[in-house]
């Protein structure tokens, strides 16, 4: 995408509403949705992009699968922790600063990571790298609440969860393949151009979203009293759990496939991706049919309620089809389902979350992302020290992760008290 064929979003068309975006053109939507999907997923292609290399990493520098997984957990405590940095300052100096500064970041760490001489200066590159790409997420979600209210606000989240779930999936079919052509480190370097990318377009291609006027008219602009804000609210506060043990059951595939699908299952890094291509349809499938419903008559929470279930049931059937013998096919089936019900999850997440929270949005995007990628970050490793000569301690994982969600959602966001969203 040339940044330079991409219309300029003037000031003058974002502050003149209630709903500042409802006067975008359609050109300039189709910046927003290109430019801040792209920040949207530098933090899941940071995160995944590698995974594909983890046997190779195993073998160069002659560590266990758990301490490969270590760079993974670094990368993901770094992105969630540096949400909770830059959302309350974007929220405090607006949105392009933190975004561009936190991207320049994520480039000198990606390119330290491809020189890194062993294990301990790649997972410590990798928790800076992390760090950088946390404002992509971030940022654009708060952009997102910046423009929009109500049904279209539903529609454009949608936008971005379609890209925040597809991305983690599909950053290892990417890997595999850019694998045939580099080694690991090669990776890295592309990590490194794509930040590059993604500075240049939002220079020249996005306005500041968060007037002065708008940064301290909330009666509660200190980090302090945004953040007391969203712990009050138990329907944030729900959401927020629950999509942080969505992200822990996909993280916790994510974290273990490299080795059950390539090791266990004899699978080429080639037909790996492939695997992983097959499970994006599911993320898509999951994703727009959510957003649509949405938009319709089906209420946010509801979708929860049963993506939560199914989650229950898919991972349940993994441990008994796998205890059992079955083989590729009883892991890989029930998996399909429970991806595609992540993709269902991710858009009714963030609308329940940011709803009613457009004046702290920065601080609301980063702390539901940082439970989403700390909890996941944190959780998922433990995978590797239970094992992964098998599908079990995967699910196992996720087994857990779907009655925490189920627990959070009946326990706190309590779906039949929910308000209905504005048109």
């Amino acid at each position: 995408m040339s940044t330079a064929s991409i219309p300029i979003v003037r000031p003058d068309d974002l502050h003149r509403a209630a709903h500042p975006g409802d006067r975008l053109s359609r050109p300039q939507r189709l910046t927003y949705v290109l430019v801040l999907g792209a920040l949207t997923a530098l933090g899941p292609f940071t995160v995944d992009l590698y995974l594909p290399a983890f046997p190779v990493l195993q073998d160069e520098f002659g560590i266990s699968a758990a301490a490969v997984q270590i760079t993974l957990t670094g990368t993901m405590v770094g992105f969630g922790f540096g949400q909770l940095i830059v959302g309350p300052w974007s929220d405090k100096v607006g949105r392009r600063l933190p975004l561009i500064l936190s991207t320049l970041l994520h480039i000198a760490a990606s390119i330290a990571a491809a020189l890194a001489p062993d294990i301990v200066w790649l997972a410590a590159f990798r928790l800076l790298q992390g760090f950088g790409a946390a404002a992509g997420g971030v940022v654009a979600m708060a952009m997102v609440r910046d423009l929009f209210g109500g049904k279209p606000l539903v529609k454009m989240l949608s936008r971005l969860a379609l890209v925040n779930g597809l991305a983690p999936v599909l950053a290892p079919v990417i890997g595999s393949q850019l694998l045939r052509v580099m080694d690991w480190r090669g990776v890295f370097w592309v990590l490194a151009a794509y930040g590059l990318f993604v500075v240049i377009a939002v220079s020249t291609s996005l306005r500041e979203t968060l007037p002065p006027a708008r940064r301290h008219a909330s009666g509660h602009s200190t980090v302090r009293q945004r953040y007391a804000v969203l712990f009050r609210d138990r329907v944030y506060l729900g959401a927020a759990i629950v999509g942080g043990m969505t992200f822990t059951g996909l993280f916790g595939y994510l974290s273990t496939s490299s080795f059950l699908f390539q090791e266990v299952y004899a699978f080429t890094a080639q037909q790996y991706g492939m695997l992983f291509g097959v499970n994006s349809i599911g993320i898509i499938i999951g994703v727009q049919t959510s957003s649509r419903l949405m938009r319709g008559r089906v209420a946010p929470q509801w979708i929860l309620a049963t993506t939560t279930l199914v989650h229950l049931a898919m991972a349940a059937s993994i441990m008994v089809l796998d205890t059992a013998g079955a083989g590729f096919w009883g892991t890989a089936i029930p998996l399909f389902v429970y991806i595609t019900a992540c993709g269902f999850s991710f858009p009714a997440v963030q609308i329940l979350a940011l709803a009613n929270h457009g004046a702290e949005a920065g601080t609301a995007a980063s702390l539901l992302g940082a439970l989403n990628f700390g909890l996941a970050g944190i959780i998922s490793p433990f995978i590797g020290l239970l094992g992964v000569g098998s599908a079990v301690p995967m699910a196992f994982v996720q087994v857990l992760a779907a009655l925490v969600a189920i627990a959070a959602l009946w326990g706190l966001i309590r779906p039949r008290t929910v308000p209905a969203l504005a048109d």
